[in-house]
């Protein structure tokens, strides 16, 4: 029987294997390795977060973003955003050097033992999980999936085929739609990058939001200011200013809110915004239309005719080729296939929301089973939407592994590693302790 299972291989699950592996454990690790960053992301995207906001986690801290620049020879610096690529190429680095081998193979089904832990079926390798698969036993399950799980599509347009509709994770190459028309659905980063990618390959493009305004945000102060100013707004990986402090250094704290109040926030904090290095190329190439939302779409004579409705309750009408919904993620149980279906309904979740509620070690209340990233955000808040997260995530989940299997201190709590901020971002030792 394995000890500890992770699914999944993004900087979630290759943190937690890294800490899992410093701390005696032989964590099976499986998925392709950070496959939302190669697969979903096309060319041409940069990170939104800073540099230093987007290391993965490794307990020595040996391996994050700046030391893999280094072995290219490249001085990663604040203010200037990088590739997705350069960063999927370090989530690979990292899995290379600071965690164990991952199996690129997908796990499809998670199911519980009547004496405890769970059965694991992987498939055969090829990712259809049909036949020819492999299945054993796991005493605890760590879920690392990721956001592509959790995709929204808006409800008129989730029944059109692909070749129609498609959600901004689908797709790693945008030239497929040189020539076409095309719309994208949202007003977030994703929308909105997505959409000047497609303007500057010289597809026509719109972006329909139903957001009366875009945001975006603005360039970062340097790191080095004056103390009046960086008390006023400091910087943290989530941008500047107290709130978003409080959302990347104290997760522990934000677990203690009531349940409603947690998933409340978690869904309305830190709302869609363009990076500030975007808006230059997106305002004089994207059409915009604001306020509007898609009531009703369908097909007409080999494209597809959207049917938007205004705030004011008008209603008009646009011809498209195809429709690229970057709407955003929503975390629920109900979107896990791999989880067995009567624990899902078995599972304490937070306030009235699908996503699993966790304690303070991000177990849920199936013993054994724990979740990270986006389904951790209703109970540990906002910045387990992003990077940022996983050095908060992984050295708390395998405590709470070890605990489990009983190979841990229950009460004594080991040093875990706090955000890695840069020079001229102060830590604070006493937040140490949530």
């Amino acid at each position: 029987m394995q000890d500890l299972v992770v699914v999944g291989a993004g900087p979630y699950g290759l943190s937690i294997a890294s800490h899992a592996t410093a701390a005696g454990l032989q964590p099976r690790v499986f998925g392709r390795p950070m496959a939302a960053w190669r697969d979903g992301m096309p060319s041409g995207m940069f990170l939104k977060s800073e540099p230093w906001a987007s290391n993965l986690s490794d307990p020595k801290r040996a391996f994050g973003l700046a030391a893999y620049a280094a072995t290219k020879g490249i001085q990663v610096r604040h203010g200037v955003p990088l590739p997705v690529g350069f960063f999927a190429s370090y989530g690979l680095w990292f899995a290379a050097n600071a965690a164990p081998p991952v199996e690129e193979r997908t796990v499809t089904a998670v199911r519980p033992r009547a004496g405890g832990g769970f059965e694991v079926t992987v498939d055969d390798g090829d990712g259809a999980g049909a036949g020819g698969g492999e299945t054993f036993l796991a005493r605890t399950v760590v879920l690392a999936v990721g956001v592509r799980p959790f995709a929204d599509v808006p409800g008129p347009l989730r029944a059109l085929p692909p070749e129609r509709v498609s959600h901004s994770t689908d797709h790693a190459d945008l030239t497929r739609f040189k020539g076409m028309d095309v719309t994208v659905v949202g007003a977030g980063q994703a929308a909105l990058e997505t959409a000047t990618l497609l303007a500057e390959q010289g597809t026509s493009v719109r972006v329909v939001a139903r957001s009366r305004d875009l945001n975006w945000n603005t360039l970062p102060p340097p790191l080095e200011r004056p103390f009046g100013e960086a008390a006023r707004a400091p910087h943290t990986g989530l941008g500047c200013g107290w709130r978003n402090w409080l959302y990347a250094r104290t997760p522990g704290v934000f677990h203690r809110l009531p349940t409603s109040t947690r998933a409340r926030v978690s869904t309305s904090a830190l709302g869609p915004a363009g990076a500030w290095w975007l808006r230059a190329r997106f305002e004089p190439a994207v059409e915009v239309r604001l306020g509007e939302s898609v009531a009703a779409a369908t097909p007409a004579g080999g494209r597809l005719r959207l049917d938007l409705v205004s705030t004011r309750g008008s209603v008009d009408s646009v011809t498209t080729d195809h429709v690229i919904a970057a709407t955003g993620f929503t975390p629920g149980l109900d979107r896990l296939g791999l989880l067995d279906e009567r624990l899902r309904r078995r599972l304490r979740t937070v306030g009235a929301s699908a996503a699993p509620d966790t304690d303070t070690v991000f177990e849920t209340s199936h013993p054994g089973l724990f979740v990270t990233g986006l389904l951790s955000a209703p109970s540990f808040g906002p910045s387990m939407r992003f990077v940022l997260g996983a050095t908060y995530t992984a050295g708390r989940v395998v405590r709470g592994v070890r605990r489990r299997l009983g190979t841990g201190p229950r009460d004594a709590r080991p040093g875990e590693p706090r955000e890695i901020l840069p020079a001229g971002a102060a830590q604070t030792n006493w937040m140490e302790r949530f």
